[in-house]
């Protein structure tokens, strides 16, 4: 009983570190095969078109950033900060 006593607690911190995963393999969202004319117009520079997504979240491309680190997607903006949305 002594042994189980001191082993739960080690267990309870094991399960908290392990990931969980919400989302689905199918609710992927797919970069984007052709970018239209006008957002390549609008968007300022330094910002990687050749990976862009609309996230159905916000309706708004997002870029993929490769930094030092990681990976990871970025709203595309305008020269002057603003989103670049394909809705308003």
């Amino acid at each position: 009983m002594r042994a189980i006593t001191r082993l739960l607690p080690a267990l309870v911190l094991l399960g908290a570190c392990t990931e969980t995963y919400t989302g689905t393999p199918t609710g992927e969202v797919a970069d984007l095969t052709e970018v239209p004319d006008q957002v390549v117009q609008l968007a300022a520079p330094g910002q990687d078109l050749s990976g862009l997504r609309i996230m159905p979240e916000d309706g708004c491309y997002w870029y993929r950033y490769v930094g030092p680190v990681e990976t990871t997607y970025l709203p595309l903006r305008t020269v002057d900060g603003r989103p670049i949305c394909a809705r308003a």
